[in-house]
């Protein structure tokens, strides 16, 4: 997967708690096999009208948050159905990374499987971020300092689980992790079988 370190550019006011994975993509938008589209539908129901028409009241529609980078939800962001298809959604809409107070265990996973950041920062420091507006006004998420840093320069700190940081820091999934580990594997596996031929 693709490396994060560091992305900066608008961030999307989105302060609603409880987005569930069939908001942020419809299952119908799943059938179909691959990643291919995925961003042109999420948030579909809320992006478009029922002719299909772009509905501008919707805050990724408007000019200083389409294509933005950065997200900043409610508590429980991700909540609901196991939806893989909720991350590439949001990663084909130009999302990399979303900050939230909390967010659903799977979808959490599968952030960083797939190379999207999940940050969790209070809600006070949300709506602080959110109060800068869109326009010029540009957030930058530093995975590498751990700091989210606002139009005016307020620098917030945050946690990563380290493990998941250095995967993300050097763009590899779960199995590339553990390839790392590859000759120590073998070499435990070679005296298993020396201690143990019978297995």
């Amino acid at each position: 997967m693709t490396p994060f370190r560091q992305v900066s550019g608008p961030a999307i006011p989105w302060l609603k708690p409880n987005t569930d994975t069939d908001v942020i993509i419809p299952i119908q938008d799943l059938l179909r096999p691959g990643r291919e589209g995925l961003g042109e539908r999420c948030f579909a129901r809320l992006r478009y009208r029922e002719d299909g028409s772009e509905n501008p009241d919707f805050v990724c529609n408007q000019p200083p948050w389409r294509g933005a980078p950065i997200l900043l939800a409610g508590e429980n962001f991700g909540c609901g159905s196991s939806r893989e298809g909720a991350v590439w959604a949001l990663m084909g809409m130009g999302v990399r990374a979303v900050i939230a107070p909390s967010f659903g265990d799977i979808f959490l996973a599968n952030c960083f499987q797939n190379g999207l950041l999940p940050v969790r920062l209070p809600m006070a420091a949300i709506r602080r971020l959110a109060a800068h507006g869109g326009g010029n006004a540009s957030v930058t998420v530093d995975l590498e300092r751990q700091l989210v840093i606002a139009p005016d320069g307020e620098a917030i700190p945050f946690a990563t689980d380290p493990r998941r940081r250095e995967a993300l820091l050097d763009g590899l999934d779960e199995i590339a992790l553990i390839q790392r580990h590859a000759a120590a594997i073998e070499a435990f596996r070679a005296q298993s079988e020396a201690e143990r031929p019978w297995q």
